[in-house]
Formats: C-alpha cells, structure tokens, sequence
C-alpha cells in the first residue's frame, strides 16, 4: 500500500521593528514593521493555494502577528497551537542592544562569535546548540503529531529557529546550517510519509 505523504509548511515572521534597525530581538517584544507586514501577506499569497489543518506558532509576538495573515486564506486550519521550543535563540545581555553597539562593546572578533557560533554562547544567551535541542525536540513530537491525526501544518518560526529545522529535513552540516539565511516572504516545503 503506498505511504500517504502530509506536507510541513515552515516560514519565519515579517520584518519587525528591531530587524529593520540591526537590534538583536531574542526573547524580547517587537512588531511588525510595514515591511514586515507586507513581507507576511506575500508569504500568505505564497500558501494560499496549500491545504493545513494546523498551524503552530512560538509564544512571541511576531510569530503570532505573521501567522494571523497567513490563516486569512486558510478556513481550513482549525486548530493553532503554540509552543515555545520554536521561538526565537535568547541573546542573553545582547537583547535589545544593536549590532554596532555589542561590536563596540566586545569587538569584531567576539560579536562574530557571539552572532554566528553554534557552540559559544552570547554572554548569558543561549547557543544555536541549545536552540537546536529544543527545536529537535519540537519536531520530534510534530512528525508523531501529524502521523497521528494525519495533517499537513504551517509553522511561524524565528530565523534562527528555522536553522534547525532546515539542518533536518535538508540534511545540512552544522557548518552549513550556520551560513543559512532565512528569507522574510518566503516558505520551505518539506513532506512526511505516513
């Protein structure tokens, strides 16, 4: 019998405010710009014509704001769940302070380690290690998810939530997961056989 084949919809949030002036968001709260919004209604667009039942978004604020544009198109999605395993990596003292700042603060050499390492953390941060645990773990408990209830889903994730996921589902190397840049009005397709 062949396998039946459900469909993962993954894209990260508009432009927000902090994006747009070289801040680092992390955990912190920032809108949408009007970039961003613009930047979610074409990835709305872009699914318009895809089929999900459930959407799952992180616990911060642009990824809700993002996903409400998207399920415009969707009457279909019944169900939005949110889980904090796919939110944004936590920048620890970083937060809020922009990129020149933390250059001036700690020099080149250690904010391009702080900004792009997997395994060294900002100070009090998090890594792309530990970002990746959890966002491991989350796609652990989606793939039994959808065999169970038999679904396709959309996913509001961060950009460097989204690192994760693509390592997985496109088999990349630490090395290339890290050069990754994720696009603002764009989405990855990536199927599960049941």
């Amino acid at each position: 019998m062949a396998k039946k084949r459900y469909k993962i919809y993954l894209f990260r949030h508009g432009q927000t405010i902090h994006n747009s002036k070289g801040i680092f968001s992390g955990w912190s709260k920032t809108r949408l710009t009007k970039r961003g919004i613009e930047d979610a209604k074409i990835v709305a667009i872009r699914l318009k014509n895809k089929k999900f039942q459930v959407a799952f978004q992180s616990d911060q604020s642009r990824s809700k704001e993002t996903l409400k544009y998207i399920l415009k198109y969707h009457p279909e999605c019944k169900k939005i769940i949110t889980d904090k395993r796919i939110k944004e990596r936590s920048y620890g003292k970083l937060t809020g302070k922009s990129h020149l700042s933390a250059v001036m603060a700690y020099g080149p050499k250690k904010y391009d380690i702080y900004h792009r390492s997997y395994d060294i953390p900002p100070p009090k941060g998090e890594t792309i290690e530990i970002v990746e645990k959890r966002v491991l773990s989350f796609i652990k408990d989606l793939i039994e998810y959808i065999k169970k209830n038999k679904v396709n889903v959309a996913i509001s994730a961060h950009g460097n939530s989204m690192r994760p996921f693509r390592r997985y589902f496109e088999k990349l190397t630490v090395k290339q997961m890290m050069k990754l840049e994720n696009p603002y009005e764009d989405f990855f397709e990536y199927e599960i056989k049941v």
